[in-house]
């Protein structure tokens, strides 16, 4: 109903505007008797009007909507920036502690301000490709219901956010690291777990894992890009690097 009564609006508003065009003319006509010079001008008004429409639909159009997605992409990326900051790295953190084979994953993790463009767009194909071996024990499951469920509102307010709508993959990562909570606090207790049950939660989180790293390495190339100072503070906070610390050493 609204988009008819949008169209009804806008048929009205051209209607009023062909009718006053046409008066205009007719004024034109009768006030200066001269309706060559009317037609004239009119047909020369009317062959401007395929230029009028590169220039305004075409032209100002595409720098409109590139300007649009700068905007767009900015405030894309200050949220996926704050849920690394508020949940994102100690998740990766928890979920790395899990991992069987974690030296080898942090040898491929272990970013740098000498990274180009060509070692992070490699490290996403090898987090992509990598076999995670997760394998999670009671208190390891215990500590990563605990500190997602202290966090289930801000995650649940992320979904509500319209910028994210557009970033498929942030939002998988977003469902598959919400699905393993619900999974946990589905469970009254997670001790005595049979290990077929833990195999569930183990290929769960794996899912989530991997879809949590690829969106890491992306916000990692993007800080490297636009933001220096933050990057070099997201690589003392790295939780793939052995004893890692924040302060600067000299």
């Amino acid at each position: 109903m609204l988009v008819i009564n949008n169209f009804r609006s806008q048929l009205r508003i051209g209607l009023v505007l062909i009718i006053s065009s046409a008066v205009l003319y007719s004024l034109q006509i009768l006030l200066f008797h001269s309706p060559r010079d009317t037609a004239f001008y009119l047909f020369q008004d009317l062959a401007f009007v395929p230029i009028q429409v590169i220039l305004v639909t075409l032209l100002l159009d595409t720098l409109l909507t590139a300007r649009e997605k700068q905007e767009k992409l900015l405030k894309l990326n200050t949220v996926i920036s704050a849920f690394f900051s508020e949940v994102g790295s100690a998740t990766i953190a928890l979920m790395a502690a899990s991992n069987l084979n974690l030296v080898a994953l942090q040898e491929c993790l272990k970013v740098n301000p000498d990274w180009s463009k060509a070692d992070f767009n490699k490290a996403s194909g090898l987090v992509e490709e990598f076999e995670l071996q997760i394998k999670c024990t009671t208190s390891q499951l215990e500590r990563l219901k605990k500190y997602l469920g202290t966090k289930k509102p801000y995650m649940l307010r992320m979904f509500d956010n319209p910028n994210l709508l557009e970033h498929d993959t942030f939002t998988d990562m977003q469902w598959a690291l919400y699905h393993v909570l619900d999974e946990l606090e589905s469970r009254e207790s997670l001790e005595g777990l049979p290990g077929s049950d833990l195999t569930h939660l183990s290929n769960d989180i794996v899912r989530a894992f991997r879809l949590l790293l690829i969106e890491w390495v992306s916000y990692m190339k993007y800080l490297k890009n636009d933001y220096p100072y933050l990057f070099s503070l997201a690589i003392r906070k790295n939780p793939f690097e052995v004893g890692r610390s924040v302060i600067i050493e000299d």
